[in-house]
């Protein structure tokens, strides 16, 4: 089964005014297309042509001259797929429960964790994303150049920011540290939290 794009959970316009229409629509439907139509292509004819991204994405030393193109599409069909998930008109606020208790035990509060993911995303030089993810022994964060995920490394995504441009470009200009600042406003603590109860 070759890759496909997802339908957003919500509607385009349902996380205005934090992230706007215009942004969703070509993000979605332009953008995560066209990492979609260029990992198929790369994965066409291959073994790897019908696996789950993830698994692929565990094995890319095993895909010879595909790698850097697997890498770049694969990870970005595996990185948007999540960000829609991983975001929600109802979102916002703090995490509770296990998530909540994980975060304060490592970080000691909410807001250094928020200023510690921010400084990730906003101090990524050029395209990438910034990332809290479980790596097996407890959280972290961490950022990753263009679509690098840390699925590759066997660790698993908890929330992530995109901080390529064309996440943020058509509202927020260069100003990338108020995005991010806007970005909390939408983030799905309920998808989050499950992500954890996966991960440990």
């Amino acid at each position: 089964m070759a890759f496909e794009v997802p339908d957003l959970p919500y509607d385009y316009n349902a996380l205005e005014p934090h992230i706007d229409e215009q942004t969703m629509r070509v993000h979605h439907d332009k953008h995560h297309q066209a990492y979609v139509d260029k990992a198929n292509a790369a994965l066409e004819g291959t073994e790897w042509a019908d696996k789950d991204v993830n698994e692929v994405l565990q094995n890319l030393d095993k895909l010879g001259d595909k790698e850097t193109a697997v890498r770049n599409n694969g990870g970005g069909h595996c990185n948007h797929t999540f960000f829609w998930e991983i975001m929600s008109p109802d979102g916002g606020g703090e995490p509770e429960g296990e998530l909540a208790d994980a975060i304060k035990d490592k970080w000691g509060d909410f807001a250094s964790f928020q200023e510690e993911f921010k400084n990730a995303g906003v101090n990524q030089f050029g395209s990438g994303w910034a990332w809290l993810i479980h790596d097996g022994s407890g959280l972290a964060v961490v950022s990753s150049p263009n679509q690098n995920t840390p699925v590759s490394d066997g660790h698993t995504p908890i929330i992530g920011c995109d901080v390529w441009e064309h996440a943020y470009y058509l509202k927020y200009q260069n100003k990338r540290p108020d995005y991010i600042d806007a970005w909390w406003n939408v983030v799905n603590w309920a998808k989050a939290a499950e992500n954890f109860s996966a991960a440990s």
